[in-house]
């Protein structure tokens, strides 16, 4: 028997602190046994921070160095406010996109980088605010309005616009474009121009073979540090510098003080916009990834309280020129397999690139651009899951075509309005299935207990004069004419006279007020066809909603049955038919009521 999920129940004095402050009280507590596989998590994680924080930041339109400086404060604030103890956080490949969509209409193709810098920070700001309103006030919910076939559909599009936007730097030239389409055809345009730099081909398809071998045949090896050192040690040694071969350079020494972002106001509609959308995004995802990875610990983590440690890791990063963070998978996945036990992890992989900031900026003066690039190609088919697709096609085509959609939207029409289109089409798609839901007439199967679909079942048995009727959804404004039309088509359908109707009532969770309005027309045009009209097994709210109406009065109170046995035993009762033959003692529906008594529904 697997064990159950431990849950650390604080003494009654310390109960808020260790609420909002988790890896604190993690801290206060920590097993000195811990500390040399955190150390080495740190390390190894931080091998693979520090290219990938730089390649994420170029992604976005900013300085190489802002991604330092978000990493850094994201895993400090979330080693306080974090209840995970494993889960890393910081810059991230499907978030880069949205960012740079953003701010690109703001300050253009290559504008001012100090102006790129304070956008970026101030999504972080604004997304750290959502993020906090949405924690304190436990609507961690919402991230459910955005289905799997639809974040599928949403990453595999980002995984597109990733993959192109770092094309032009892997051959070693750039673009202008700022759409999709038009960043393709001018990338195509150029190789054609004969703009590509064939040593900065050389040195990124080299990276991309290195990553992808290693990825396949050793996971566990920080590939991404070996590729990017051995990339920087060709590029110096060889002097391609000299050969038009872009690099970083080196990155500025220190650490920037904590400030506001200043932008102008007129800004703050689409930053806000972006905001919105990566936090919606990012919400879903971190949530997913804390829950699987504590689970796979025998855990538990507060989800409100991993939103509000998002908000925090935000805020913190906005503070310091930083920008947008989310959950990371494959660091954390690091993180694990190299030992780590708890957010010591994060404090020592945020250490180390502070060191590297102070002492050793240097570093990266040779670091290539086209290796960069080719880290965040990786991190981008990586996002693109085409094993999901497939399986979609083969068990549901609708729910394929949703995420076509969205992924054509986010690569065509542009990242953010994916966000937008991904989010309609998930209320359109609910909506469709409310608006005409499956219905169907029920039969007696023999030998099976109970009441079926005489579609499915061709062999079922309906009483003579009697139709059961059953519709899987409320009925509310969208579907009430909807309800009425199949009432009387499976009427007109049967192929006998009906002179009673019983609706199975149990799928029908909500009534409004149009429905009923529905249900008072369909008695009368049944009544003027003679023919009468039950609930059976409609569920107690929603008799209170039609008692609020004034409909329950109409209907009748002899007119709910608890089950639909005794509404068909009232009925032959009444029609000198024999009930025995259409119920059985499954749920006691051989009763035959007394005085009304058993036709009364109980709530």
């Amino acid at each position: 028997m697997a064990a159950r999920p431990s849950i650390e129940v604080p003494a009654a004095g310390s109960r808020p602190f260790t609420k909002w402050l988790p890896g604190v009280a993690t801290l206060k507590g920590y097993r000195r046994g811990d500390l040399r596989g955190d150390l080495v998590a740190g390390l190894a994680v931080s091998a693979l921070l520090i290219p990938q924080g730089m390649a994420y930041a170029e992604l976005a339109g900013l300085p190489a160095v802002t991604g330092l400086y978000t990493t850094v404060m994201a895993l400090l604030a979330y080693a306080v406010f974090g209840p995970s103890r494993i889960l890393i956080l910081g810059p991230d490949s499907a978030l880069a996109p949205l960012i740079l969509a953003a701010m690109l209409p703001l300050v253009g193709a290559g504008g001012d980088p100090a102006k790129a810098i304070a956008l970026a920070s101030a999504m972080a700001v604004i997304m750290a605010v959502i993020c906090f309103v949405a924690g304190f006030a436990k609507l961690g919910v919402i991230t459910e309005l955005l289905s799997k076939p639809l974040r599928v559909g949403y990453l595999n599009g980002v995984a597109i616009v990733v993959v192109v936007s770092q094309l032009p730097k892997l051959f070693g030239f750039s673009v202008a474009a700022e759409s999709t389409p038009a960043r393709l055809r001018e990338f195509a345009a150029g190789v054609l121009d004969g703009r590509t730099n064939a040593a900065a081909l050389a040195i990124g398809l080299a990276c991309l073979v290195l990553l992808f071998a290693f990825k396949a045949l050793a996971p566990k090896v920080p590939a991404v540090l070996i590729a990017v050192v051995g990339a920087t040690v060709a590029v110096a040694a060889l002097g391609l510098v000299a050969h038009g071969v872009a690099v970083v350079g080196p990155v500025p020494q220190g650490f920037p003080a904590p400030a506001l972002p200043s932008f102008p106001a007129g800004d703050m509609g689409r930053l806000t916009l972006a905001a919105f959308g990566m936090a919606f995004i990012t919400l879903a995802d971190t949530s997913a990834l804390s829950r699987t990875f504590a689970l796979k610990y025998g855990r538990k983590v507060d989800p409100d309280q991993e939103i509000v440690a998002l908000g925090a890791a935000n805020l913190a990063a906005g503070l310091f020129q930083g920008f947008p963070v989310s959950g990371s998978a494959s660091r954390t996945a690091v993180a694990e397999a190299a030992g780590g036990k708890s957010q010591v992890v994060g404090v020592v992989g945020a250490l180390t690139i502070v060191l590297l900031l102070l002492f050793a900026g240097s570093l990266t003066t040779y670091l290539p651009q086209a290796a960069l690039a080719a880290v965040v190609i990786v991190a981008g088919t990586a996002l693109f899951d085409l094993a999901t697709m497939r399986w979609l096609w083969r068990v549901r085509r609708s729910e394929f075509v949703l995420c076509l959609a969205a992924l054509l939207g986010v690569a065509i029409v542009g990242v953010l309005q994916g966000i937008v289109i991904a989010i309609v089409l998930s209320l359109a798609a609910f909506l469709q299935r409310v608006w005409r839901p499956y219905d169907a007439t029920l039969g007696r199967v023999p030998g099976r207990h109970g009441y079926h679909d005489a579609a499915r079942h061709p062999e079922a048995r309906q009483v003579p004069g009697m139709l059961i009727f059953r519709f899987d959804a409320p009925v509310f404004f969208a579907n009430a004419e909807h309800f009425s039309r199949c009432v009387k088509k499976h009427i007109a359908e049967r192929g006998e006279p009906v002179h009673h109707i019983i609706i199975a009532g149990e799928p029908i969770t909500d009534i409004d007020t149009t429905g009923a309005e529905a249900l008072r027309d369909l008695m009368d045009d049944l009544a003027a066809d003679d023919v009468t009209f039950a609930f059976a097994e409609l569920k107690g709210p929603v008799k209170d909603r039609l008692r609020s109406y004034g409909a329950f009065k109409e209907i009748g109170k002899r007119n709910f049955f608890s089950t639909i046995g005794h509404a068909i035993t009232e009925y032959l009762a009444e029609a000198g038919g024999d009930p025995l033959e259409w119920v059985d003692d499954y749920d006691g529906e051989r009763t035959t009521p007394q005085d009304g008594a058993q036709a009364t529904p109980q709530d």
